[in-house]
């Protein structure tokens, strides 16, 4: 099932994509729903990022191909930080390049969206039960000021730098999905999440003993080697299998 958040005629709904129609959704994402036969072509909405996170918590060299190409060790445990809300968007929409940084980055993820709240899970809990399915993600970061202050705050919090979608994909297996990554119509990036050092699962048993994870938050899995530099006037594609491809534009305005 491929689950859409879109805005219709002034009104923002939530439907299920089935080939070329948006079925519209009776009820909450997160909770029990209904499906309804009433839709409309995709081609007549307006696609919007699939949730509004109260935060999403982002993994670093999480794929050891990343870690060598940027000379860092395999880390013992995930290594973790956080992007605001405000750094979210959606498919088609344009990811801005700001004036403090000269050279910012794409990176192609997967992204794991939750479904019901998760506080200090045992080992007895399931972690997908606690998961609504997964997106494509861009982490998109300054990488000059990433290298010149050692931390990710800044680098990866500017508006625009978390492209999510193109919508969530249930019923799928994230531990054997094929992640790509296009910039202008050449292939950058190419792995399995199955060469994640620290898989999904494991990721949200981990990050719930940390924080609370809330419905709707997101967490970013991680990108394999091959991140590059953006340009104004680049299309930046992240195609995950089994999900869709999530695209987007850069430019360049403040």
């Amino acid at each position: 099932m491929k689950i859409v958040r879109f805005h219709y005629k002034e009104k923002e709904s939530y439907g299920v994509l089935r080939e070329e129609n948006l079925f519209f959704i009776r009820g909450s994402i997160f909770n029990e729903f209904g499906i309804e036969e009433r839709s409309i072509s995709i081609s007549e909405a307006i696609i919007l990022p699939p949730v509004s996170p109260t935060k999403i918590v982002c993994v670093g060299y999480n794929y050891k191909s990343h870690a060598g190409e940027r000379n860092v060790e395999i880390p013992e445990s995930p290594l973790i930080f956080i992007k605001p809300s405000t750094s979210v968007i959606g498919q088609n929409d344009s990811i801005i390049l700001p004036k403090l940084s000269k050279r910012v980055d794409f990176e192609g993820e997967l992204a794991v969206v939750i479904k019901k709240r998760a506080f200090c899970l045992s080992e007895n809990d399931n972690p997908s039960d606690y998961i609504l399915g997964y997106a494509c993600f861009n982490d998109v970061t300054a990488r000059d000021i990433q290298q010149k202050e050692q931390h990710n705050t800044k680098a990866k919090s500017f508006d625009t730098f978390a492209p999510l979608g193109p919508w969530i994909g249930t019923e799928v297996d994230p531990k054997n999905l094929t992640l790509k990554t296009f910039l202008n119509g050449k292939l950058k990036q190419s792995s399995k999440t199955k060469n994640m050092i620290f898989d999904p699962f494991y990721l949200v048993y981990y990050l719930s003993q940390i924080m609370t994870l809330l419905p709707g938050d997101v967490i970013a899995t991680g990108t394999p080697a091959g991140s590059g530099p953006l340009s104004p006037g680049d299309r930046v594609e992240v195609q995950i299998s089994e999900i869709g491809t999530l695209s987007n534009t850069v430019h360049k305005i403040y």
